[in-house]
């Protein structure tokens, strides 16, 4: 397989995020939905509205989320149109929480290592192209989030979130499966959703404000390490390892506590998973703005 090509570049602001994804090289086509995390309520970390404001606007986008499976600000429609408001979502774009009513798109998962379905919000009908937009940093139980966390924990239902953190069984406790099958199951649900855009996706992922914890986090921890830069790909697989690759080579002395989490919760376990499964290569080319 040829390298995928990732860009990137060191400068953090709204036009670089503009420049970062034009130099993919890709017009993403009809109704755009741009996913992104809306931010748990506490939540000092997220990417912010009026930063990416130029770039959802460049591709005339509507950001999309959906409803989380844990109790909190997000985890019914109308708390979470509530908290996109009061984070100021509304007040920027249009919004539209994908799960706002049932029932959920099943789509299939023919090469799943672990799961082989996913569940997402039934509103992704409604469009014929996504920006994935991610906040890259730790996570609580996946080790990290970017792109990949994103295509599929994130673009899944509240059922959805559920039937992937158990790993196929909705009804699991979720803090107690398997860390290697759910790990795994994210790598899968991921894949379903790269397919179903069929070449209309593209992955932007911010290596700002990196903390150990997520932007699920109401109370996450302060930022570990200096802002890195922003990079851009048509895959996913290949940005996720641009960046855990740019983590392990840095000097910055904060990355410790992150790789710490990442190697805890077997987190690169999601880019093999979604190689193996066809989603895209680890082997890529970095290619510096």
């Amino acid at each position: 397989m040829e390298k995928a090509k990732v860009h990137f570049t060191s400068e953090v602001t709204s036009e670089s995020l503009v420049r970062v994804y034009e130099a993919i090289g890709i017009e993403l086509k009809g109704r755009v939905a741009v996913k992104l995390h809306s931010g748990e309520q506490g939540n000092k970390n997220y990417l912010k509205p009026e930063f990416v404001e130029d770039l959802v606007k460049r591709v005339n986008g509507t950001v999309v989320e959906c409803n989380t499976a844990y109790p909190g600000a997000r985890n019914t429609t109308e708390k979470h149109k509530k908290l996109m408001e009061e984070h100021e979502w509304t007040k920027y774009f249009d919004v539209d929480i994908m799960d706002a009513e049932d029932p959920d798109m099943e789509l299939e998962i023919p090469n799943g290592i672990q799961i082989k379905k996913n569940y997402v919000g039934k509103n992704i009908k409604n469009y014929d192209s996504m920006l994935v937009l991610s906040h890259f940093k730790g996570h609580a139980m996946g080790g990290f989030g970017g792109a990949l966390k994103q295509l599929s924990i994130g673009c899944a239902s509240s059922y959805g979130k559920a039937y992937i953190h158990g790993a196929g069984n909705p009804e699991a406790d979720m803090f107690k499966t398997d860390q290697l099958q759910f790990v795994t199951s994210m790598g899968d649900a991921a894949s379903s959703v790269h397919k179903y855009f069929d070449g209309n996706i593209a992955y932007i992922n911010a290596m700002v404000n990196i903390s150990i914890d997520c932007d699920c986090d109401g109370n996450a921890s302060a930022p570990c390490m200096q802002n890195i830069g922003i990079l851009a790909s048509t895959d996913p697989v290949a940005i996720d390892k641009a960046c855990i690759d740019i983590v392990y080579n840095s000097n910055d002395a904060g990355k410790d506590k992150l790789i710490a989490r990442i190697e805890e919760k077997l987190g690169t376990h999601i880019i093999e998973a979604a190689e193996k499964n066809g989603t895209g290569t680890s082997d890529y080319e970095l290619i510096k703005l």
